[in-house]
């Protein structure tokens, strides 16, 4: 039981991950550039290096039992070397390296009959104008690599836009993506752990706004069929995928009832930041007992509701967050500040969590809990 438990990444997911570690005793090693990271307050020991560095990963594979890592945005040549020298790595670097590339991500996806967007890759305008011909207007533009919190996508709603989108991504690395017409988003944590076990936390439905996610409603308010049929698709994704840990399939609801995956994540993710205070077992601690061998824990709600607004920046400078007492003068309220130093607009500064018996009141103290802080 007295493992220790490498984690590459420091911020707030790494954070979480570390702080649920220590409610078992493990030992905490944090590769991270910055020796105050957020995640820096639970760990037993840090190596200051990049986690592109991969004498940083070696030196973290020599005093580490298992290595894990809370983002994809890392030395995974590095990753796969040490795995092939005998290092334990959760989940699989051979499964991060496919998934990194989103527009492979893609492939395999619908290599494996899974429905995904039509979709391909172009290195040029003039295969944007192709792809506008077959699919029409609007069509997607991402970047296959390191694309998150709305950075990687670009709407191309009109000719017009065309140019403004090349510019917003700014790399060759891109691919063209059919708009899908949804009427909900959803997203379903999934865990396995060692002994191969698989169990998945209720289906969620996650609100974004300019490609970030906003609001979390849990669980999704969809029929069981529909429940069912994501929690199934979900389950058979993950098992195409080598590795244990925690995952995310983010997935579109359309109107037909059809759904359509939309992206994998490979860690612990924001649509599961409810599961702490409002599961029998957070995403956090089942990530961990995955890793190390422990049974999978309960994954069931002890709340009817849960929904979770995340804090985003809405200016460029220091932190100075203000009104979190007010906040948590509301029932059901619990209030997450990640410590970051500096804020810029649409950063993610921390998350709101409510649970309750009623939902829509549960999103109403929400909203008014997220107006009462200043971060």
């Amino acid at each position: 039981m007295n493992k220790r438990i490498g984690i590459v990444g420091g911020g707030q997911l790494g954070r979480m991950l570390a702080q649920a570690a220590k409610k078992f005793g493990f030992g905490i090693i944090i590769l991270d550039p910055d020796p105050h990271c957020l995640a820096s307050e639970f760990a037993d020991r840090m190596i200051v290096k990049s986690l592109y560095d991969a004498e940083g990963m070696r030196e973290l594979s020599k005093v580490s039992d298992i290595i894990t890592f809370e983002f994809e945005s890392l030395n995974i040549v590095a990753l796969e070397e040490l795995a092939l020298e005998g290092s334990i790595i959760y989940p699989s670097p051979k499964s991060l390296s496919l998934i990194k590339d989103k527009y492979h991500q893609k492939i395999f996806l619908q290599e494996h009959s899974i429905p995904v967007a039509p979709f391909f890759v172009v290195q040029n305008k003039d295969d944007i104008v192709s792809a506008i011909r077959e699919f029409g207007y609007p069509i997607l533009l991402k970047s296959r690599f390191d694309a998150y919190n709305g950075l990687g996508n670009a709407l191309i709603r009109n000719e017009s836009e065309i140019d403004i989108a090349l510019k917003k991504l700014a790399n060759e690395n891109l691919y063209v993506e059919k708009h899908i017409p949804f009427i909900k988003e959803l997203a379903v944590i999934v865990a396995r752990n060692t002994l191969g076990e698989m169990i998945t936390f209720p289906v969620v439905e996650t609100i974004h706004e300019n490609y970030i996610c906003h609001l979390v409603i849990a669980p999704a308010q969809i029929n069981s069929h529909l429940t069912e049929k994501a929690e199934k698709l979900a389950i058979h994704i993950i098992s195409l995928f080598k590795g244990v840990g925690v995952f995310a399939v983010e997935m579109f609801l359309t109107a037909d009832g059809g759904i359509m995956v939309n992206e994998i994540a490979l860690r612990v993710h924001n649509s599961g930041h409810c599961t702490v205070e409002a599961h029998q077992t957070s995403q956090f601690e089942q990530h961990i007992r995955a890793i190390t061998g422990m049974p999978l824990g309960n994954t069931n709600m002890k709340t009817p509701y849960a929904v979770m607004i995340n804090i985003l920046g809405e200016r460029t400078g220091l932190v100075h967050p203000t009104g979190v007492e007010e906040a948590l003068k509301i029932p059901g309220v619990s209030v997450h500040i990640y410590g970051k130093i500096h804020t810029r607009p649409e950063r993610k500064m921390g998350h709101i969590t409510v649970i309750g018996s009623d939902l829509n009141m549960t999103i109403e103290k929400a909203k008014l809990a997220r107006s009462k802080i200043s971060i």
